[in-house]
């Protein structure tokens, strides 16, 4: 079966979102023209010599959208849509995400367009380092700090480290200058499960919010990769029951819930959840007719969309992924009642333990799994609860909230350093 479905830019998104917070702030034209672009983009070309002998060139980008807060921050994503608008909207998310969370960064965002899955682990490795190689000049622990996102990992993290590190010819390895490494080269505990712990935070304190016991709720998960699969296992260690989940193949519905223990091992051994249980295996799109309480996309962007958002009969979305529904969609989700928890506060989890990991490679102390969740847990618990403040006052949607909280302190950043009126 086709998946055919009209996308949406997600740079024109992002800039609809800043336009429409400076104009309910009171701030000026000249501070949205300033917010909606970035401060710096890089875009390189990348020749890899190919297992075979021949060299082919891969096209990549790295993006620092504002660095008036601090350092700029982002993942790195390989995978054949990267596009230039793509990498910057996400590179502006990251900076109202860590303007969400109070983190003293800016955004930034990396990718390179590959078809990873066509590659060896050799040519995989020759990729990550001639990408370093090309965006080397911009980046550093004090300037811009890369981590990874999609189809990169821990252990691409300590190519680039070592590369980088190389580079600057400095006789050390500079760990502090990218974050999800591998805990024995740096990396911090908890660091792999923190966007999915982040997810699962979010639901269970805002269900609490609205008086909701989490072990009465029926939860679909819309992917299962990193933050899909661990999101569906500390939902269900906090008591929820998770019916439904769903890959690139496949959907599985089970209204009895599903055992995320198991079925996270499975996805680890095969890289998908199809096969685990044929009796209740469906097409992959039907999960977002399930009947449920909560549905969390937590694939990639524009999954919720015009021609699908009529379906969705969950009551509460918790964002997992960046920019998974389209602004069309949202309009129809609003009109349904649908409450929202954004992106840029439910998938937070991830540059949270990236700060901490970058602070624990500067001060080369480092802390147990258990601190970092527990640090992980208040601060994102406090960023809710800030933004459930400002939903309040000004009677406003969470995601409008969040974009106003974070665009009204940067703003003020931008305008002491005297870049902006």
């Amino acid at each position: 079966m086709t998946h055919e479905f009209k996308t949406e830019n997600p740079l024109v998104s992002v800039k609809k979102k800043i336009k429409t917070a400076c104009k309910s702030l009171g701030e000026t034209k000249e501070m949205y023209l300033h917010l909606s672009q970035p401060e710096r983009m890089l875009e390189v070309s990348i020749p890899v010599k190919m297992d075979n002998g021949l060299t082919k060139t891969f096209k990549g980008y790295r993006v620092q959208h504002n660095g008036s807060a601090g350092p700029t921050k982002g993942g790195i994503r390989f995978h054949t849509d990267v596009q230039r608008d793509e990498v910057i909207a996400l590179a502006s998310w990251m900076t109202f995400k860590c303007g969400v969370m109070d983190l003293p960064y800016g955004g930034a965002k990396g990718g390179v367009k590959v078809d990873v899955s066509k590659l060896s682990v050799f040519e995989l490795e020759r990729l990550a380092r001639g990408y370093i190689q090309a965006i080397a000049p911009i980046i550093g622990e004090r300037r811009d700090i890369p981590a990874p996102d999609v189809n990169t990992n821990a252990q691409i993290m300590a190519w680039m480290v070592d590369e980088y590190s190389n580079l600057r010819g400095i006789g050390q390895t500079l760990f502090a200058s990218f974050t999800g490494k591998p805990v024995e080269f740096g990396g911090s505990l908890a660091r792999n499960e923190a966007t999915g712990y982040g997810v699962a935070i979010m639901m269970k304190e805002f269900l609490e919010h609205k008086t909701i016991n989490i072990s009465d709720t029926t939860i679909a998960i819309q992917g299962f990769g990193n933050v899909g699969g661990y999101a569906g296992t500390y939902i269900q260690q906090f008591g929820g029951k998770i019916i439904a989940v769903s890959d690139a193949q496949c959907s599985l519905i089970d209204n009895d819930g599903l055992d995320m223990q198991k079925l996270h091992k499975y996805y680890h051994e095969h890289n998908t959840i199809s096969g685990y249980d044929p009796k209740k295996e469906h097409d992959r799109d039907e999960l977002f007719k399930v009947e449920c309480d909560v549905l969390c996309p937590c694939a990639l962007e524009n999954a919720i969309r015009l021609d699908n958002a009529e379906d969705i009969k969950a009551k509460i979305i918790v964002e997992g992924a960046n920019g998974p529904i389209t602004s069309d969609a949202e309009a129809i989700l609003n009109e349904k009642g649908v409450l929202i928890v954004p992106d840029i506060l439910a998938n937070a989890g991830g540059v949270i333990v990236s700060y901490f990991e970058w602070v624990q490679n500067l001060h080369n102390y480092y802390w147990s799994f258990e601190e970092v969740q527990i640090k992980q847990y208040q601060k994102m618990k406090e960023a809710l609860y800030k933004m459930l403040a400002m939903m309040s006052e000004k009677q406003i949607t969470m995601r409008e909230a969040c974009y106003m909280y974070s665009i009204r302190k940067l703003a003020k950043v931008v305008k002491l350093r005297g870049r902006c009126n």
